[in-house]
């Protein structure tokens, strides 16, 4: 595909992927996630989307998973994410953006020579992620700001109320899930939410659950 792809449906999608384990990290569909590359294998992953898909799973590691730390067990669902810009460094590093086309489901991780790892997946149970703003209409909006004010005001962030309230609900919903401070568990419970409404559910219930531990992380902005 070229630089301006337009993914409709899972046909446009490669089936092998590298992925890249990121504990914490949540891509969601049409969300922009920064990245700062510098190990030697993803390095050597980039440069080999460049030239083929521009695409790369993100992908959670399985929390203690006993197995070594260069390759710990991978969760079976993550997000296929488009590198859509992308800047070299003066120090053998690369600063890119991904943004989020749709989530997958390891079908199996293949044997390979990369210094990455591979995985062929499978797109059939997120067929919704590839029409934008399925489901804006379910969200309780107000129950989400709510909970947002009450863990803004806890944690003393800065917000951006402007683009907030000028934000349509699939923006919102999923920048919000990607940008505040909640475990790997919490991140992926986001990610693997059936539906627009229902990932606005656990995030607002994630927050009250954080608020009522009096948690969060107070040096987080989101902006």
């Amino acid at each position: 595909m070229g630089m301006n792809a337009v993914y409709n449906g899972a046909q446009d999608c490669p089936l092998v992927i590298p992925v890249f384990p990121l504990a914490g990290a949540l891509l969601l569909p049409r969300g922009q996630m920064p990245l700062n590359i510098f190990e030697p294998r993803y390095i050597a992953m980039i440069d080999d989307a460049l030239r083929d898909h521009r695409t790369i799973g993100m992908i959670q590691p399985e929390p203690e998973s006993g197995r070594q730390a260069d390759t710990p067990g991978l969760l079976q669902v993550g997000c296929l994410g488009r590198i859509t810009q992308f800047a070299e460094t003066g120090d053998d590093r690369y600063i890119l953006t991904l943004t989020g086309i749709a989530r997958f489901r390891i079908v199996e991780e293949l044997s390979v020579t990369t210094a990455y790892r591979q995985c062929r997946v499978s797109y059939d149970d997120f067929a919704i992620d590839f029409t934008a703003r399925a489901g804006e209409d379910e969200v309780d909006r107000n129950s989400l700001l709510k909970a947002l004010r009450s863990f803004a005001k806890a944690n003393d962030l800065k917000i951006d109320w402007k683009g907030i309230n000028e934000a349509p609900n699939e923006a919102l919903v999923n920048a919000l899930s990607m940008m505040c401070p909640f475990g790997p568990r919490e991140k992926q419970a986001l990610l693997e939410a059936s539906s627009l409404k229902n990932r606005a559910d656990v995030l607002v219930a994630i927050t009250e659950i954080e608020l009522a531990r009096g948690g969060g992380d107070p040096e987080t902005t989101l902006q």
